[in-house]
């Protein structure tokens, strides 16, 4: 499989890691890149030290490239921009805002900056800020989403833009990553897939919860004030999220509070009643744990056939 982003970046398959916050680590990261892909750090909202020793341990468990994403909402996001211009990782992927501040810093250092974006106005906006790509999340993925699907919003994007567009959110096996193809995508990122990694160091409970899942397991909340809509597994902690958000006495403020900490007590505690397990919808084909190179292979071998016997359609 050829992609003009394993050129640019150095990478056998154009598959990349989501950056996934309190998951997406040196373990999973390092094992993405050693299977072919690009792994992704997540710098989320922990310090620049954090980060400093998570590039530090990538590095010794791998020589392939790697990333790292920055949430630019985190209040250490001047910190750790500047920690991956000095580290001189190889992409730094961004979400949750647009990094035109950090742009000229990153490129003068040799960054790849390839922005997380889920409109056609966002991406016009990066390609003109200097991104070297983007990726089209579409409103199947898990975490902070945007109102349209990946169908719609991968064409739109690659019609609206001169640069390589990964699509994300619903992509779980070569079936999806060779449609992704077919609408114009460049490559794919994924990250519910990627949580029954076995170097994914996320709860048991987690990923148990992922693995059980089916087509109707996931729902968004944050959606009734704008602006902070997210998608997890159905659990207790989201259906009280959901009745709390459309109660008569709520507030943004309140809704906002929800979800303080709710991430880390689900992947790090492994709480599956009060914590926030985000997933997205392709959680359904996700029914195992498997090795980060093997799951690798497994979505481009399938995707290769695929993309192969396309023609039959057009006879």
């Amino acid at each position: 499989m050829k992609s003009p982003l394993c050129e640019m970046l150095g990478i056998k398959y154009p598959v990349f890691q989501g950056g996934m916050a309190w998951i997406a680590e040196s373990s999973l990261a390092s094992a993405v890149s050693e299977g072919g892909g690009l792994g992704i750090i997540s710098a989320m909202n922990a310090g620049p030290e954090w980060l400093r020793e998570q590039i530090a341990r990538t590095r010794a468990r791998t020589r392939a490239p790697f990333g790292v994403n920055i949430m630019l909402m985190s209040p250490y996001a001047d910190q750790v921009a500047e920690i991956a211009a000095e580290e001189r990782v190889q992409v730094v992927t961004t979400g949750a805002g647009m990094p035109t501040k950090y742009m000229s810093m990153w490129k003068d250092a040799g960054v790849k900056v390839i922005p997380v974006v889920a409109s056609v106005a966002s991406a016009k906006m990066m390609m003109r800020a200097g991104a070297d790509a983007v990726i089209a999340e579409g409103s199947e993925s898990g975490g902070h989403i945007g109102e349209t699907g990946t169908l719609a919003l991968v064409p739109q994007i690659c019609d609206a833009v001169d640069i390589p567009v990964l699509a994300a959110g619903g992509i779980a096996d070569g079936r999806g990553m060779a449609a992704c193809f077919m609408l114009g995508a460049a490559g794919v990122q994924m990250g519910t897939r990627f949580l029954s990694a076995l170097e994914c160091t996320v709860h048991q409970n987690y990923k148990d919860m992922v693995i059980k899942a089916t087509d109707i397991s996931t729902v968004t909340t944050g959606r009734r004030f704008g602006g902070n809509t997210c998608r997890c597994l159905k659990n207790p902690f989201s259906r009280n999220f959901i009745k709390i958000e459309y109660s008569p006495e709520a507030t943004p403020e309140t809704v906002a509070d929800l979800g303080v900490g709710a991430l880390r007590k689900a992947a790090v505690e492994g709480d599956v009643k009060d914590g926030c397990l985000l997933c997205g919808q392709a959680a359904g084909l996700v029914s195992k744990e498997q090795p980060a190179a093997e799951i690798i292979r497994e979505i481009v071998a399938e995707a290769e056939t695929l993309l192969k016997g396309a023609y039959k359609w057009a006879d």
